[in-house]
């Protein structure tokens, strides 16, 4: 699912979201030749993030090219960067881990830091590759109309016309500038990213490997894994997106569960259980209230300057809680304020979007995927149908937009790419060693979501870490220790850690 960085997660900044491409080698897609390209890793410089990654210092980077569309093997070729960060061990294992990033179209490199600090790189030799399309790759299917959009929409009502307009201009353009670039939308799928991981072990002389990938990366290792499991030694999934399950009413039931889940560990904790008796009640009534009348805020950013016009009404107050802004143990006690006339709390969390990283995203990876995988065959009346399900009394202009994916069946009307539901919804049945790893408060791909997929891999182990939401590993240490013991021993890791594991004392506040 689109993705929010575990900065977004742990200390609630905005989501990670140059329009200059990085020094990649080589020149845009490269132009149709007269037979097909085989893939070929070429090394060159690493890219240079804007904040600057300490571990490319030392890495080996480069470009992997491959075909754009393999339907048409003698059509132009793109490249995809590669970094290869070395084990810190002295014996580092002969199998090294490549990493699939959330998303789809998230920039992989500033997932870096997380993975380093939790250990992915100590025994192992780490491959981060950007997926197609995305941040460092060529061609990048930023749409910087889209990030304008974003910053200016904090002003505006969550499911306003006026917002769905603004943002079917910005996705029309978007779209326009990337085909007048001879960008071939249809290829930007789970399917050629899959192929491309494929073709990059291969390039790479890499005998076999460990896959770990989290979110939209569960979707796409579950894919890999499913078609192309040659090479693969074992495979750990954080915070998971059934390839066989996720549509967009799906949005709805993930949410319900985590947002439940979070209100439940209140109710467990006596002090907060005293402190905020009635949970549900208590959003159903600010959902309520903010959408029939939208408070309009002046907010002066945390760090100062000038007060940025906010907009918070019940569709907005809903999405900043899937975006984890406030924090889950904060989120009882802002709650609580707002109630009580105090709306600092989600007001400085929905201006923070008013400040966006301009061309960081590829929204357009994002719109290929999800309107070639998860819309189809569903509509808009089935989101509102998910969504009164999950929440009966809520007003029906939240419910009809899938959580952080607003308008996307308009959306997707503009974006206008081939229906590969049936390609994509298939089960993966697997064999290979595969841990499983949720967390109990994620509100982005609900936790039980995964008993299914477990049940298709023989020879897994699931992981249930309680009090943490999406992306478990950087906010666990007992994860990074399961999944360290994991790549040890894929058939018999330790999960002992978990044992006894409870949700943080939730924030409370005096009355």
């Amino acid at each position: 699912m689109p993705k929010h960085s575990v900065h977004a997660v742990a200390a609630a900044a905005a989501l990670a979201c140059l329009a200059a491409l990085g020094p990649v080698p080589g020149s845009a897609a490269t132009p149709a030749t007269a037979g097909p390209a085989a893939p070929r890793f070429t090394p060159g410089a690493c890219p240079k993030p804007p904040k600057p990654v300490e571990a490319l210092s030392t890495a080996g980077c480069g470009v992997l090219e491959v075909p754009e569309n393999r339907s048409h093997p003698a059509g132009r070729t793109i490249e995809l960067a590669v970094a290869r960060i070395p084990a810190t061990s002295d014996k580092p294992a002969a199998d090294p881990v490549v990493f699939m990033a959330g998303g789809p179209g998230a920039d992989t490199f500033d997932d870096i830091p997380f993975l380093i600090d939790s250990g992915l790189n100590k025994d192992r030799e780490l491959i981060v590759m950007a997926q197609r399309g995305n941040l460092y790759d060529r061609p990048n299917l930023a749409c910087p109309e889209v990030d304008r959009f974003n910053a200016r929409a904090v002003g505006l009502g969550y499911d306003s016309q006026q917002a769905e307009r603004i943002l079917l201009k910005a996705v029309t353009d978007c779209r326009a500038r990337l085909v007048a670039d001879g960008v071939d939308l249809n290829a930007y799928n789970s399917t050629e990213n899959a192929a491309d991981f494929a073709d990059l072990r291969t390039a790479l002389g890499i005998p076999q490997w460990n896959v770990y990938g989290y979110s939209y990366g569960t979707n796409l290792a579950l894919t890999y894994l499913r078609l192309h499991p040659e090479g693969i030694r074992s495979v750990a999934i954080d915070s998971v997106a059934p390839s066989q399950f996720v549509t967009l009413p799906w949005t709805w039931g993930s949410t319900a569960e985590g947002i439940h889940n979070i209100f439940e560990a209140c109710a467990a904790q006596s002090a907060c259980k005293d402190r905020y008796p009635d949970l549900p009640g208590m959003l159903t009534e600010q959902v309520r209230k903010l959408e029939a009348r939208p408070l309009t805020l002046d907010v002066t950013p945390r760090g100062g300057g000038k007060p940025i016009r906010t907009v918070l009404d019940g569709g907005a107050l809903l999405n900043l809680i899937v975006a984890f802004t406030p924090r889950p143990k904060d989120i009882p006690a802002a709650l609580d304020e707002l109630g009580r006339g105090n709306p600092e709390r989600f007001a400085q969390a929905r201006a923070a979007g008013s400040v966006q990283k301009v061309g960081e995203f590829a929204h357009g990876l994002t719109n290929s995927i999800a309107c070639a995988e998860w819309a189809p065959g569903h509509s808009e009346s089935d989101v509102l149908k998910a969504g009164r399900k999950a929440y009966p009394q809520w007003p029906d202009s939240v419910l009809a937009q899938a959580p952080q994916l607003p308008f996307q069946y308009p959306v997707c009307g503009v974006w206008d790419v081939a229906d590969r539901a049936g390609i994509q919804r298939v089960a993966t049945v697997s064999s290979v060693p595969a841990l499983v790893v949720s967390g109990t408060f994620d509100v982005k791909t609900g936790a039980s979501w995964a008993k299914d997929v477990a049940g298709n891999l023989s020879r897994s182990t699931s992981v249930l870490i309680p009090g943490i939401g999406h992306w478990v590993v950087p906010q666990s240490p007992c994860a990074q220790r399961v999944l360290a013991s994991f790549f040890a021993r894929p058939t018999a890791p330790d999960t002992s850690c978990v044992d006894g594991l409870a949700p943080a004392p939730f924030t409370i506040v005096p009355k």
